[in-house]
């Protein structure tokens, strides 16, 4: 059985974006076939909700390989689409000092439907827990209305250049 919906997306106007994607890469530094992260439709500091979207294209390196004939996004993928929302979350309202936040870990995934090229991958994030070290976000990523994955997401400030 799924998780209760943290927040009921079907309500936002999904052509309605809040932060472009030239808005995300002022503070994700995710480029190329790893931008993962193609909107942000609500973000709701007092509540600690931020929602985005991955539009699911037919061109992605993964298509061709993952499955041929019946092309599906790849689970790993999922989890960084949910890491690079929370990650914009967290530097957007300067929660954590650091060069970029880092993916540190996952917990409690499970996958609950296929992702298909041609869909939109609403991704619905609230905070669960941040300190200075590390931040917790449960994450639910939805087609229409079927949650397709549901997991928390751990991460944490890092530098570019670490002290030896």
């Amino acid at each position: 059985m799924p998780p209760e919906a943290i927040f009921d997306h079907t309500t936002l106007d999904l052509n309605k974006v809040v932060i472009s994607q030239e808005e995300i890469r002022k503070a994700n530094p995710q480029r190329f076939e790893m931008e993962h992260l193609d909107g942000i439709l609500l973000i709701d500091p007092e509540k600690q909700i931020i929602i985005g979207y991955k539009d699911v294209r037919n061109d992605e390196f993964w298509v061709r390989g993952h499955m041929p004939g019946y092309p599906i996004l790849p689970g790993v993928i999922m989890c960084e689409s949910a890491a690079q929302l929370c990650s914009y979350y967290i530097v957007s309202q300067g929660l954590l000092k650091g060069d970029f936040i880092g993916f540190l870990g996952l917990e409690n995934v499970r996958f609950r439907s296929v992702v298909k090229p041609g869909d939109k991958l609403v991704l619905v994030g609230k905070s669960i827990k941040i300190n200075r070290r590390q931040t917790i976000f449960s994450v639910q990523g939805f087609v229409g209305s079927t949650m397709a994955f549901h997991c928390e997401v751990i991460g944490g400030p890092l530098s570019m250049n670490p002290a030896s």
